[in-house]
């Protein structure tokens, strides 16, 4: 079934329902399909915090390679 069958099958099925509650979902659903929200926006300051210290550090060159970190732990 194509996009534009579908659409018009669910407009059908929204037209004869007479569920306010079927209809507060479909409109709650397509309402968060529309949001676009950036991750960081959702993080705590905390996380934020974290994530822009280890960013800071990886640009001062304050970082141990993971093959030196493993080695150093398996002896």
């Amino acid at each position: 079934m194509n996009i534009e069958a579908e659409k018009i099958s669910l407009t059908k099925l929204l037209l004869e329902t007479e569920d306010i509650n079927v209809l507060n979902q479909v409109k709650e659903i397509l309402e968060q399909g529309h949001q676009k929200t950036d991750f960081w926006d959702e993080l705590t300051d905390v996380q934020k915090e974290e994530i822009n210290l280890g960013s800071d550090q990886l640009e001062n060159g304050e970082y141990v390679r993971y093959e030196d970190y493993i080695a150093k732990h398996r002896k």
